[in-house]
């Protein structure tokens, strides 16, 4: 079964006349309750109008406001202004914390959700968490997995998939050989994917209770994982010249000089659009681990939905985040390669058992549903991570465009400004 890749132009406009009382009469308007939901997600667009046949006394008015970081602070202003806010919002798992311990997201233990942790993988559940209360339902997911180019690995001489980061380091000087244009890896000056590495080494940078945050770049799992992401930039093994979402990363990824990106699940479908050429040549596997044997996953991006504690239609914003992250809205959004980390889509034999013809035949779904499953729990973002991750262009660019420095270096400056800014705002902050 060929993927069906997700398209921006899915719209709303397909709702149709919703009757009740023997399907003669419309519900009269003044009997609705409209709901504003606020979203960059085009799946949860067109999941409307099902949701409003499926719930004639709701209505809803879908705005997308731009990036997520213009929606946060549109928000912010919004409840500043105290109008023009919206009931339901989309935020990125390491943005709840930043509006929850504000008090700006409505308690959905409170609401009906508390007995929904299994449906989601544990990771998963735990993200949507602060402070040990529940104020978001997870949308979707980026279970971190490795995409190779199997043309480009044969080239080189490597057999099969590394299976640990040995063999990655390996795998990575024998990609160089092919060539100058020749990597395993991009974006060595990505955050999300090095603290991916953190996060499946089982490091703890980041840790909560209340209003104290600990910003702790030291202990041993974390300095492992950026020990090794040095000695591929020493030695020239990935390269920082080609940024994500580029131009130059399209060609790279079509042309096989790029061998693999250890990145979100989502990427099965942003991958054949980006890289048509490469058609058959690429395949899915594991993260490969610190230690033979180990089977662990971390996380990079995904999203979830969350009513504002200031809506005054909790009642349907409610129904209407059950429908789309728990519900019968699911399943559609997953048709439009949408990944999710709903047990009952990743358990599902038909789901897991599809082939996809652009990853050779491979059954993608399957290694992305275990990769799910064994995400490493316990990971936590600070509440003000949405300032670090601007904090962090600004701290890193001199190590990453000019080699001043090292990583170490970048991640001791890092966290003294985290820090000082935590402190500033107010959190007890070591």
């Amino acid at each position: 079964m060929k993927r069906r890749v997700i398209c921006a132009v899915l719209s709303a406009t397909m709702a149709s006349s919703l009757l009740f009382a023997g399907g003669t009469t419309a519900l009269a308007d003044e009997d609705k309750t409209e709901i504003t939901v606020w979203s960059w997600d085009a799946t949860v667009e067109a999941a409307i109008p099902a949701f409003e046949e499926a719930n004639p006394d709701v209505t809803v008015k879908f705005e997308n406001v731009g990036s997520a970081s213009d929606q946060y602070r549109a928000i912010d202003n919004a409840l500043q202004a105290g109008t023009g806010f919206p009931d339901v919002a989309q935020f990125e798992y390491f943005s709840v914390p930043y509006f929850a311990v504000a008090g700006k997201l409505a308690d959905l233990s409170a609401l009906g959700a508390g007995d929904y942790a299994s449906d989601y993988v544990a990771a998963a559940w735990n993200d949507v968490h602060f402070n040990d209360t529940l104020y978001a339902l997870p949308l979707d997911y980026g279970p971190v997995a490795m995409f190779y180019n199997q043309d480009t690995f044969e080239k080189a001489g490597i057999t099969e998939a590394p299976k640990t980061w040995d063999e990655y380091y390996e795998a990575a000087k024998k990609i160089r050989a092919l060539g100058d244009d020749y990597y395993i890896s991009n974006a060595s000056g990505d955050i999300f994917l090095i603290l991916s590495l953190i996060w499946q080494a089982g490091g703890t940078p980041f840790t909560m209770d209340g209003d104290t945050v600990k910003i702790d770049f030291s202990d041993e799992n974390t300095q492992k994982a950026l020990d090794f992401w040095q000695k591929m930039i020493d030695e020239d093994l990935i390269t920082n010249d080609i940024g994500n979402w580029s131009d130059d990363w399209n060609r790279a990824l079509n042309d096989g000089t790029l061998a693999t990106q250890v990145i979100g699940g989502w990427m099965t479908a942003n991958l054949p659009p980006r890289a048509p050429d490469a058609a058959g040549n690429f395949r899915v596997a594991a993260m490969p681990q610190w230690n033979e044997g180990e089977n662990y996953s971390a996380e990079n991006g995904g999203s979830t939905l969350a009513i504002l504690e200031a809506s005054e239609k909790k009642e349907a914003a409610f129904k209407f985040v059950e429908y789309i992250t728990h519900g019968d809205g699911v399943q559609p959004r997953v048709d439009s390669n949408a990944t999710v980390p709903n047990l009952s889509i990743l358990e599902n034999e038909e789901y897991l058992a599809a082939t996809d013809d652009y990853y050779g035949g491979q059954q993608v779904n399957q290694v992305i549903a275990d990769v799910a499953a064994n995400v490493r729990t316990g990971w936590q973002f600070p509440p003000f991570f949405e300032w670090m991750r601007s904090e962090w262009n600004d701290v890193a660019t001199p190590y990453f465009t000019n080699g001043e420095g090292d990583l170490k270096t970048v991640f001791d400056n890092w966290q003294k400004s985290s820090i000082d800014y935590g402190n500033e705002q107010g959190f007890t902050v070591e």
